[in-house]
């Protein structure tokens, strides 16, 4: 055996070090920058600790700082263990349970003896994780049997930590990390090599909330502490600062001042939209079908209420049952997968989704290869029994409208026609205010329905789509995502990016040979044969309940005017100008300009705060000077000034920016 160990790096050189060695060893050879700068290691594409001895020869790359996502899950893993480490210096009785990274942070789940934690509680947890990270204790990784840790955390009366040890594998080591020598938590790591690798100014704890131990509402109640954590100051505050702007944003907040919508228990998670807000639906949803209509769709309509039946054969009673609402709402017997429908009783179920009510319609005659591409599209309200902690304002409910659409193909027209349907759906993002998104493909589910040879053709076909489209490209964010796909087929999603850099995973389209062939859907080949026709299910807003509040939020409620559902108010200075006012506004109405007038004794300062606060895109403000000369003084929200123009001057601008993108000339 050789006393070296060969270790290829990124560049392609390759360095022999000795047995034993790690990849911190192999820093330190190349040069003290990176030695100081490393923080931990892809050992073979595996992230591990940087003290982590070699076991043979091995591909290595170094994780700095500016591998980002790396950096960012070691650090939010790492402020986690701190905040852990500093509870328990605080409060010594607390027992300590679990301590994840999050997309933006990290959480801590724990069980006070005396009292739960409080937000009052945080400044000074912040100030004793500040000391343990300037401390710079070195983070070490130990291997332990079960037995061992068991015993620890009994010895340590951490009861729910030798609950879960007592469920790990006893035939393998177990690893547990050190914080200096007077702290320690089991974990899988990996783990920076010291707190001092942490920026103490670079996290800040942000709420406290109750939690079930192991998720469960049977077991016992903790105490969750969340944070967010970054690389560095810079990286917080501009995250802080999008929280800020995010709070602003807010749909709830803004859909109350704007009086657009309100939900109540009476309807848990229903929408309840009011005329304001029912208008900016009603707009959206006649620019879609014009755009749809263009794009050679047919609209359909079909039943909200369906046989079970029909749902046990689409293979969603199986897979879908726990998010439906049947009728009634218990099932005669259950199999494996799933409940089963016997008998003579008719169970019904709301439609969660579109798809085997429109197979039914394709079914409806004989189908001719020369009617293909069919596509048919609906506004399809559905109905899905999500859970209540899952629920958030209309951006997630349980009743919803999809802009839903089918498109049944031959197998020669699938990948022009998802090309098409990439292109639509980016005229459309622009069209109302997304000039960013993303492509992702979601490849196949571990548990699934259909042929490995099926799921190899269906996922090269959308990959060949996107590419024929131009978008398979950094650009456009393409990604791969693993186990990701539907249980019947894979799909490309399309994320926007909003005003304040989130995304939202709005756009879909599925590639399905499964439906089909469950329910028998088949046309006429030019060979007089039967086919299975393959079925694209797609969407592009995805609900009209959801989009709107991602509209409201990326535009601070400032929608644009073709979507304000008051497009501008005619106020008065004084009543004398009442009569011009109301002039004013029956011109608007016969431009086709949603407008509403304030004639109400109160001081034109006032009128102009409350109409901003409702985001009206244009305040008309007249007087008896006005009057007199057939003009308005236009203010236009977020103008610094109003300026005075002729009557039909302003009534031509507002015109021109309240037509819907796809009508203008």
């Amino acid at each position: 055996m050789s006393d070296l160990v060969k270790i290829s790096l990124p560049d392609g050189s390759l360095r022999e070090m000795p047995q034993g060695s790690t990849p911190a060893d192999v820093a330190a050879a190349i040069g003290p920058g990176l030695a100081k700068a490393a923080l931990a290691a892809r050992v073979n594409g595996e992230l591990v600790d940087l003290s982590r001895p070699f076991t043979g020869d091995a591909q290595l790359a170094l994780v700095t700082a500016r591998d980002e996502a790396d950096a960012l899950d070691l650090a939010r893993h790492d402020y986690a263990h701190v905040l852990a480490e500093a509870v328990q210096a605080l409060f010594p009785d607390t027992q300590i349970t679990f301590g994840p990274s999050t997309d933006d942070g990290f959480y801590y789940d724990f069980a006070p003896k005396h009292r739960p934690f409080t937000e009052e509680d945080l400044p000074v947890i912040e100030a004793e994780m500040r000391r343990i990270i300037q401390a710079d204790k070195p983070l070490r990784r130990e291997e332990w049997s079960r037995e061992q840790l068991i015993s620890r955390w009994k010895q340590q009366g951490e009861s729910f930590k030798a609950e879960w040890a007592a469920e790990l594998p006893g035939d393998e080591p177990l690893t547990v990390y050190w914080s200096g020598e007077d702290w320690l938590d089991m974990c899988r790591g990996p783990h920076l090599p010291s707190t001092g690798k942490l920026d103490p100014n670079a996290f800040k704890l942000t709420r406290v909330s109750g939690a079930y131990w192991r998720g469960d509402q049977n077991n016992a109640m903790l105490s969750r502490i969340y944070g967010t954590g970054w690389l560095n100051k810079k990286q917080l505050d501009a995250h802080l600062h999008r929280l800020e702007e995010a709070a602003k944003r807010d749909h709830r907040k803004l859909g109350q001042e704007m009086d657009l919508f309100h939900l109540q228990q009476e309807a848990h998670g229903s929408v309840f939209w009011h005329p304001k807000g029912y208008l900016i639906w009603r707009q959206l949803e006649a620019y879609m079908r014009r755009r749809l209509d263009a794009a050679g769709y047919v609209e359909v309509k079909t039943p909200q209420v369906m046989d079970a039946r029909q749902w046990e054969q689409s293979g969603h009673w199986g897979k879908y049952r726990e998010n439906m609402f049947v009728i009634p709402d218990e099932v005669p017997n259950t199999e494996d997968d799933g409940p089963v429908i016997s008998g003579d009783a008719d169970w019904m179920a709301l439609k969660p989704m579109n798809c085997p009510a429109h197979v039914l319609i394709f079914k409806q005659g004989i189908t001719s290869y020369r009617d293909l591409p069919l596509r048919m599209a609906e506004f399809g309200c559905c109905h899905r029994n999500e859970p209540h902690g899952a629920l958030h304002g209309i951006m997630r409910v349980r009743q919803f409208t999809q802009d839903d659409a089918h498109i049944f193909v031959r197998e020669d027209q699938l990948v022009s026609e998802v090309r098409d349907f990439c292109d639509l759906l980016d005229s459309i993002y622009k069209d109302l205010g997304f000039g960013t998104y993303a492509i992702k493909l979601a490849l196949r589910p571990e548990k699934r329905f259909g042929s490995d040879e099926m799921w190899d053709q269906a996922e090269q076909e959308l990959r060949d789509a996107v590419a024929a489209s131009g978008r398979a490209t950094a650009e456009f964010g393409w990604e791969e995502l693993p186990g990701e796909g539907a249980f019947y087929a894979p799909k490309l999603e399309f994320h926007l990016t909003d005003a304040i850099g989130r995304t939202w995973q709005v756009g879909t389209i599925q590639s399905d040979r499964v439906l089909p062939e469950r329910l028998d859907a088949s046309y006429v080949g030019e060979d007089g044969n039967k086919h299975r026709p393959v079925m694209l299910h797609r969407a592009i807003l995805g609900t009209f309940e959801r989009f709107i509040g991602i509209l409201i939020e990326h535009f601070a409620g400032k929608l644009p005017v073709w979507l304000a559902p008051v497009q501008a108010v005619v106020a008065t200075i004084v009543s004398d100008a009442d009569g011009y006012a109301n002039d004013v506004a029956d011109q608007l109405r016969a431009a086709g300009i949603r407008v509403e007038t304030d004639l109400r004794n109160e001081k034109i300062n006032y009128k102009v705060r409350e109409h901003s606060l409702k985001k009206v895109p244009h305040l008309l403000v007249v007087g008896k000077r006005e009057a007199e000369e057939g003009t308005v003084a236009l203010r236009t929200l977020g103008a610094e000034h109003q300026k005075v123009i002729p009557l039909a001057e302003a009534i031509a601008l507002l015109k021109a920016g309240a037509t819907a993108p796809d009508l203008r000339g």
